[in-house]
């Protein structure tokens, strides 16, 4: 029997391809719809994980553990290859070394590590600090070293966009890219001129994260291919959307006493059935149950 690629080798063929939309999910529910929509990958999320998990804002307040678990759930929910945050580590190169085995151990085709001092905070935010270049560049080939033989692919992020300026997200991008990361993400883009500017100046594989609720959105993934990126995140699209239609449903039920006039908005239970697989839980207990 042929073994089947891991989820770093698809992610790989898949961007060979062409550029691989990768949709946030907060949960493993969010990660499961993200697939039946055909979408190639997901993004694991830290923003949101931060949020389904918490109920807080995304100020580096999920630990280690809590990021690796909330990875291997989200595996075993989906067969699409998971890109996941892995924040900025989590500690020293013993705990960069621990947290790559850990997401090589949960399945994810891929992680990103950032340039932030800890405690990290949302690239979108200001006040965000940033660790010496030339320190990160070490911490990145520490994860390189630590991943071994094991086929995961390593993301460098840098926050300077925001922090410190255009000249030092790039010149940070090509310090990454020689310490031997796999994909350079410059994040923080707010606007289009910055999308266009670090296309031009940072050569070879590239991530980019749209975010809605500025100027980036006006971007297709056509867009972004042509610019020569090949992977893009839509980090918070889900959790967004989800937010606003819960709070219109519990608007209505708080008005009116009843949830009714919001049936055409919600999936059914015959649907929500299917999209968890109750069927196939169900086989399962009348071949082998009692």
């Amino acid at each position: 029997m042929t073994a089947r690629p891991s989820p770093a080798a698809r992610l790989r063929a898949a961007m060979a391809n062409g550029i691989v939309m990768a949709p946030g999910a907060a949960d493993a529910l969010t990660a499961r719809l993200i697939e039946r929509a055909g979408f190639p990958a997901v993004y694991m999320t830290g923003f949101g994980a931060t949020a389904g998990r918490l109920g807080l804002p995304d100020l580096g307040l999920m630990t280690q553990t809590e990021m690796t678990e909330h990875a291997r759930i989200m595996v075993r929910a989906v067969g699409l290859p998971v890109v996941a945050d892995a924040d900025t580590g989590y500690g020293g190169p013993a705990n960069i070394h621990r947290t790559v085995r850990e997401y090589v151990q949960a399945g994810v085709a891929a992680i990103h590590l950032e340039d932030q001092v800890a405690p990290k905070r949302c690239g979108q935010l200001a006040g965000i600090r940033l660790v010496d270049a030339e320190e990160n560049a070490r911490r990145l080939a520490c994860a390189i070293e630590a991943r071994g033989d094991d086929d995961l692919l390593v993301i460098g992020r840098t926050d300077a966009l925001p922090a410190a300026g255009l000249d030092e997200a790039v010149r940070r991008a090509a310090l990454y890219r020689e310490a031997g990361v796999d994909l350079v993400f410059v994040d923080g883009v707010k606007r289009i001129a910055e999308v266009e500017a670090i296309a031009r100046a940072v050569p070879g594989p590239k991530v980019v994260s749209i975010v809605d609720g500025n100027e980036t959105v006006a971007l297709t993934a056509s867009d972004l291919q042509a610019m020569g990126f090949s992977l893009v995140f839509y980090a918070l699209s889900t959790l967004f959307s989800a937010v606003r239609a819960m709070e219109d449903t519990l608007a209505v039920l708080k008005r009116d006493g009843t949830p009714r006039a919001r049936a055409d908005a919600m999936t059914t239970y015959g649907e929500f059935a299917a999209l968890v697989d109750l069927a196939g839980h169900q086989a399962r207990a009348d071949r082998f149950g009692g």
